[in-house]
């Protein structure tokens, strides 16, 4: 029985696509939000999706807000000789920052964020399940952009230890000290192409005034 929408979702879209990826195999879908990362019984493989776009709604003040670095953890297991298989999904969730109320509280996420996810779990599970190599992942893009800084404080999944993005500070100096290095190379490949332009053009003059001062010295032997 599902106990949300997004719950009910994740499951519907899950199972279509299996059902066309590998429909002589069974497979159930699990939410488990006591899933822990890298603690997997024998024979269960991981899978991790650092950068997925979320909503969450805070129960205690009714705040909504996105965020563009929700953390999804999967465990996933394939018993061959029985042809089923089971994935179990946590989704690390978000305290409110605007009431501070110390509860992790409920999220959602839109139906084709859902789509690309689901593609990418099951990419990992052919991949790591069956050893079909090959698949590629496809990149989730927040369905909308939202550029403030991810608070680690209040993220779950930050407070868990998993490294799931870079503070902005980080990213403007990366930027700048890529920024700084281009500049003087730029400065430099266009130096030389300026100063390559200035002596093929100082070659070309003197190639010609020797041509001349010869046709000048013929000329006037003749005569």
């Amino acid at each position: 029985m599902c106990t949300s929408l997004t719950t009910c979702e994740w499951k519907k879209v899950f199972y279509e696509k299996m059902e066309v990826a590998k429909p002589a195999d069974s497979w159930e879908f699990i939410i488990d939000p006591n899933l822990k990362p890298s603690e997997l019984a024998p024979g269960w493989k991981q899978y991790l999706e650092q950068h997925a776009s979320g909503r969450f709604h805070c129960s205690w003040c009714w705040h909504t807000w996105q965020s563009p670095h929700v953390v999804i953890l999967f465990h996933m297991h394939l018993d061959r000789a029985q042809r089923a298989g089971s994935v179990r999904m946590r989704v690390f969730k978000q305290l409110c920052y605007e009431c501070g109320a110390a509860r992790l509280d409920e999220w959602s996420m839109l139906e084709e964020n859902i789509e690309s996810l689901v593609d990418n779990l099951i990419t990992s599970l052919r991949d790591q399940c069956y050893g079909e190599r090959g698949g590629q992942y496809r990149i989730h893009v927040a369905s909308r952009q939202d550029n403030r800084r991810h608070r680690g404080e209040f993220c779950e999944a930050c407070q868990e230890g998993i490294v799931h993005w870079k503070p902005s500070e980080k990213l403007l100096e990366e930027d700048a000290t890529f920024s700084g290095a281009s500049k003087p190379r730029a400065q430099e490949g266009s130096g030389y192409s300026f100063f390559s332009l200035r002596w093929g053009l100082f070659w070309a003059s003197l190639c010609l005034l020797i041509v001349y001062l010869q046709f000048s010295f013929r000329s006037s032997t003749f005569l």
